[in-house]
């Protein structure tokens, strides 16, 4: 095999021969980005953050915190910041390989899990990913529905299965983008970014002469008076991070198009604190604005909009949110799984395979819904509760992940990768990474025992934390193990 890695700068390109491009383990789309493809800067990865941040989901965080987490607003806000920043130390250090050699967040769990063993955490952030975009995608066919309802009262009309045909016509207009690639995506979250942030600013000014800013922040925490502060603290703070806990891993998805390093790591300092921050606050402001508006309070903003008697102002509204959710839903639910299902099979799965079969396993992870919608079924789950329950739930399984890649980088193969080698079956890197897969496996058991062991139950309620360093430390430990047994048996005699 005549490939071989270069380096150019803090660069890695890999030319590829024949031999690597019929590897069982290699496709173009998989391929490491070129360095003259790699033109995301700063400002495209703030793009990308303001873009992914507001959303409804985030929207609606300061009113999880306070209603399932008993946190007063000001301690909610302050917990949304503080994980966000948290944040930003896996972000960044996981966005580093992606960066400096092009590597996408599948490629580069090879290295830590195996060859085939990455398909284990792949799949695991898959699945997370895809239903977070079937829900995504409800909120955006809502839009939709209200959209048309307000220009067309026939359409406004047909209730529920308005709202399905809104889904399918949503999900198709994600499918239509992502095919189209990465130069697609980067150009709907540069667009939007701005935009969405000057309607979310005026939002905030003209929210602000309904509502006394000082009394919402004034507003009690709701936890018994003799209750402690940090337990709720910590609670609320290990489902932040677990809002972001997916992209904290496959950051590299889109870190392996920046310019540099410096631009990857300005650009998420920039784009993920302060709008995570400011929307959360928006939503705060605007849901107790919104007794004021239509004497109800209500905390899901396209609910809210679609009560106000103006279908100018609807129509307006709900376009923004398409935007918005769009631009949200492409970049944060549909890129990762889009190639963690090719990671699979790449010989079989490529770019538009992965993005087609990511959208199929959303539609089925929401077909509970839609049905409902069509009244066909009746059901109590609703769907805020389906995203506001399981942040605790699938952060305990991501954390460990986070940790384990962080440590086989930086500490294990100390920033070396063999380019080549990720590609080739049968080389340096096994199949199956069992340092990985049981420094993986640890904090699951600990975690599954917690849920019904009460001694241990703040395993869980702390999952990513607790997770993440139980992860990393296993692994490391289990890797330098391996490593020194491996380099004793090359030592002895034949």
């Amino acid at each position: 095999m005549t490939s071989k890695s270069i380096q150019q700068g803090e660069f890695f390109e890999l030319e590829v021969d024949k031999d690597l491009r019929e590897s069982s383990a290699y496709n173009d789309d998989l391929a490491p980005t070129k360095i003259k493809d790699r033109t995301w800067n700063k400002w495209n990865v703030t793009a990308l953050w303001v873009g992914m941040a507001i959303c409804v989901p985030s929207y609606t965080l300061g009113g999880v915190l306070t209603s399932y987490f008993g946190l007063s607003v000001m301690e909610a806000l302050l917990t949304i910041l503080i994980a966000n920043i948290i944040l930003l130390v896996p972000l960044t250090l996981n966005a580093y390989p992606g960066t400096k050699y092009g590597i996408p967040f599948p490629v580069l769990l090879r290295s830590s899990f195996g060859i085939v063993g990455s398909n284990i955490p792949c799949l695991i952030r898959g699945f997370v990913a895809c239903g977070w975009f079937g829900i995504q995608t409800m909120f955006g066919g809502l839009a939709i529905h209200l959209f048309l309802s307000a220009i067309s009262s026939s359409w406004a009309s047909l209730g529920g299965v308005g709202e399905v045909i809104g889904f399918f016509l949503f999900w198709a207009l994600q499918m239509v983008v992502v095919v189209r690639g990465s130069e697609s995506i980067k150009w709907l979250e540069t667009l939007s970014a701005p935009l969405l942030l000057v309607v979310s600013i005026g939002l905030m000014i003209w929210a602000g002469g309904k509502v006394s800013f000082t009394e919402i922040l004034a507003t009690p925490a709701n936890r018994p008076e003799d209750a402690g502060f940090w337990g709720y603290f910590f609670g609320g703070l290990t489902a932040m991070v677990g809002f972001w806990a997916t992209l904290s891993l496959n950051i590299p998805d889109f870190s392996r198009y920046a310019k540099s390093q410096k631009d990857q790591v300005l650009g998420q300092i920039i784009g993920l604190p302060i709008t995570m921050f400011f929307f959360a606050a928006l939503g705060v402001v605007l849901t107790a604005a919104s007794s004021t508006l239509v004497g109800e309070t209500i905390s899901d903003p396209i609910s809210l909009i679609g009560k106000i008697n103006s279908p100018f102002l609807v129509a307006i509204a709900m376009v923004l949110i398409i935007i918005a959710t769009l631009s949200t839903n492409i970049a944060a639910n549909v890129v990762s799984p889009t190639n963690d299902f090719q990671n699979i099979a790449p010989k079989l799965i490529n770019h538009t395979r992965g993005a087609l079969l990511t959208g199929l396993v959303g539609i089925l992870l929401m077909s509970w819904e839609l049905l409902k919608k069509m009244g066909w079924i009746e059901s109590d789950v609703s769907v805020e509760s389906m995203y506001s329950n399981w942040l605790l739930g699938y952060s305990s399984l991501l954390g460990p992940i986070a940790g384990i890649m962080i440590v086989d980088y930086f500490l294990i193969k100390r920033q070396n990768l063999d380019l080549v080698a990720l590609y080739t079956p049968n080389g340096i890197y096994p199949a199956f990474n069992y340092a990985g897969l049981l420094a993986f496996a640890v904090p699951v058991v600990i975690t599954i025992a917690a849920l019904s062991v009460p001694s241990i139950n703040w395993f869980y309620r702390y999952g990513w934390f607790t997770g993440a360093f139980t992860g990393a430390i296993v692994y490391f430990v289990l890797a330098k193990i391996l490593a020194s047994s491996a380099n004793q048996t090359q030592a002895m005699p034949s």
